[in-house]
């Protein structure tokens, strides 16, 4: 699964480390879906304005969409169509180096 040219490919943390909420015109069919949208098989309602990822509430969190093992090697099943919250997580970010360090592992290089 990891291309090894991406750090994220080997990492994942931020997909069992965070709630990820989004409006429902993201999901399949969505007015504002890319790649046919977020499967709605794969998120759970919040409130009529707000749906989630299936298994980001979790304790321990983890995306539904997330696929191989945090720390090694991992990849999104539904990349293309991966919610906004998911396309503007910048691995920059502090949130990065938190979500690392929740599975133990170091911060990126900057």
């Amino acid at each position: 699964m990891s291309d090894g040219a991406n750090p994220c490919t080997a990492c994942g943390a931020c997909c069992a480390a965070f709630r990820v909420d989004f409006h429902p015109v993201e999901l399949a069919g969505g007015a504002f879906a890319w790649a046919g949208g977020v499967p709605l098989a794969l998120t759970v309602p919040v409130t009529a304005q707000l749906v989630r990822m299936r298994g980001s509430d979790a304790s321990p969190p983890r995306c539904a969409a997330l696929a191989g093992t945090v720390g090694e090697c991992v990849a999104c099943t539904i990349y293309d169509a991966r919610p906004s919250p998911c396309r503007e997580f910048d691995p920059s970010h502090d949130a990065c180096a938190r979500a690392r360090a929740r599975h133990g592992l170091p911060p990126l290089p900057v």
